[in-house]
């Protein structure tokens, strides 16, 4: 393929009901688009960061400034472009794994476009349909909880997630078992918000049966997690400490972790995720993808990683209305607890220009031939 062009789209959603977690709040998603004209194909890509630093060191302007200034200026210097040639290309550029990721899932959609393939096919998948949890922000009061909680299961979730932070943990853990019993699949997710010293706090939760606790140490404690993970009878998920697949090897060496979350954006994109699921494939770790409140974009290319047969547990790609009035593609739509694996060419699904310009704070090509 030849690169013609390449679009930065910066949108801004509304969501549904204001999302908090332990490290930031938010009542929109504002992120932006990477559009990739080909002479063979159109791709499409989606940052998965913030306006601000917190959930990791990335953020917005920065990856802005690094596609633009670094990463596409390499990529489009190739004669021919392939997603395996973007990754060589883009690697004397040091860190920035979500620009990355979103570069090269923009040329990997198109790629797989080109030749009428879906990405779920490229990149191994074994189902056509997956599992899908939902993840449940901290709230003002229990109360509150519990109703967002009771709606989420009318709707036939497979699996509760509850964010939590020092003091928003046991007792809304309790209450929620209390109120929709045992055989509810409910784990937690602290995003880094303790430390070692919270340990005999967090064998509080153990008495719940949750599934897992996710990443409830800082992301660079790895050693902090293994010595948790001897205290806890909680299986312990990593999320942020995960970063490539050599990552996930040190922490299932080291006993940090009996279940890893894999977010492309976060990884450098799918190639790496794929990778990461293999390493935890063969050492028997299960796997599950998480989520940064995609749109449709960004959804439909999960859901194609969620059908890799490592992916064993409910996944946080939730239904488009779990997040968006109107999403920029057509909905995902939850089918007794599942959503389906898109089956078209490269992501398999088509954004809405019309939908798209509602949203769309601004536009700024970052190249043309």
């Amino acid at each position: 393929m030849k690169i013609e062009r390449v679009d930065l789209i910066a949108v801004r959603l509304p969501l549904v009901r204001p999302f908090r977690t332990s490290r930031m709040a938010g009542t929109d998603r504002h992120t932006f688009l990477l559009r990739v004209t080909t002479d063979t194909a159109e791709g499409w890509g989606e940052f998965g960061g913030d306006p601000e630093p917190l959930y990791s060191a990335e953020f917005a302007a920065g990856a802005h400034r690094v596609l633009r200034d670094h990463l596409v200026p390499r990529v489009v210097a190739q004669d021919t472009v392939t997603t395996a040639r973007t990754a060589v290309a883009m690697a004397p550029v040091k860190g920035n794994p979500m620009a990355k990721a979103l570069l090269e899932t923009a040329i990997l959609d198109a790629e797989c476009r080109t030749h009428s393939m879906p990405l779920a096919t490229y990149l191994g998948a074994v189902r056509d349909r997956v599992p899908a949890g939902v993840s449940v922000g901290i709230t003002d009061t229990i109360a509150g909880l519990l109703d967002v909680v009771s709606g989420y299961l009318a709707q036939g979730y497979a699996r509760i997630k509850l964010k939590i932070e020092p003091g928003w943990d046991v007792e809304p853990v309790r209450a929620v078992r209390r109120e929709f019993g045992d055989e509810l699949a409910l784990q937690v997710d602290a995003n880094t918000a303790y430390s070692l010293v919270d340990a005999q706090h967090l064998r509080g939760l153990d008495e719940f049966g949750l599934v897992q606790i996710e990443q409830p140490l800082g992301e660079d404690d790895l050693r902090g997690h293994a010595e948790l993970a001897k205290l806890l009878r909680t299986p312990i998920c990593l999320d942020e400490s995960i970063r490539s697949a050599a990552d996930a090897a040190v922490a299932i060496g080291l006993g940090a972790c009996r279940v890893v979350n894999i977010k492309p954006s976060r990884v450098g994109g799918y190639l790496e995720a794929r990778r990461i699921h293999d390493v935890c494939t063969a050492q028997g770790i299960p796997v599950w993808c998480g989520g940064m409140l995609e749109t449709g974009v960004g959804r439909a290319q999960n859901l194609a990683l969620a059908g890799l047969p490592g992916f064993v547990l409910p996944n946080d790609l939730s239904a488009s209305s779990r997040y968006y009035a109107e999403d920029i593609t057509e909905p995902f739509l939850l089918d007794n607890g599942c959503l389906s694996v898109p089956d078209g060419p490269g992501s398999g699904v088509t954004v809405l220009p019309e939908t798209l310009s509602r949203y769309t704070v601004s536009t700024e090509t970052l190249y043309e031939r």
